[in-house]
């Protein structure tokens, strides 16, 4: 008797010309990338070691903030979220659960059993600081100083 629980790193597939190994490390990347389509998706929330590795330089991967459980009669894929402030999450968490299931089930012929989408964050828009809006503000008048000259040069004449 097979077991229903049973959780593996990789399905099988078995093809007329032998068999296709796909891991559910593919699966999980997979997964990122479909949910990184979707608008109001900010990013994929992770651990503590991937947001280090990330800001020392290591490149952001597509299988952070995805878990992929594949199992013989399905795979189950929880995705860790953090969306734009604003969205309606659970319009977002529906498109999300669509696109997922079908990019996995059409690039690995894997059945996809659930999609569980966990918003773990809102993303707001940062607002300028005072001292950078001063910048800014310095920079335009500086710009606009040079018209200012060349009109009173003009009236000169």
């Amino acid at each position: 008797m097979e077991d229903k629980n049973k959780i593996i790193d990789e399905v099988t597939l078995k093809e007329e010309g032998g068999k296709v190994n796909i891991s559910d490390d593919v699966v999980a990347s997979i997964a990122g990338i479909a949910t990184g389509e979707i608008d109001g998706v900010y990013g994929m929330a992770g651990g503590v070691a991937s947001g280090i590795a990330e800001r020392l330089g290591a490149k952001k991967s597509p299988q952070k903030g995805v878990k992929v459980d594949v199992k013989p009669d399905g795979s189950i894929i929880d995705l860790y979220v953090v969306v734009e402030f604003g969205v309606r999450i659970p319009e977002l968490a529906w498109s999300i659960q669509e696109n997922v299931k079908n990019s996995v089930e059409t690039m690995t012929g894997i059945t996809v059993a659930s999609v569980n989408v966990h918003v773990d964050g809102v993303h707001f828009k940062e607002e300028e600081k005072p001292a950078k809006k001063a910048k800014k503000q310095e920079k335009t008048d500086e710009a606009e100083q040079p018209e200012i000259l060349e009109g009173l040069e003009n009236s000169e004449e």
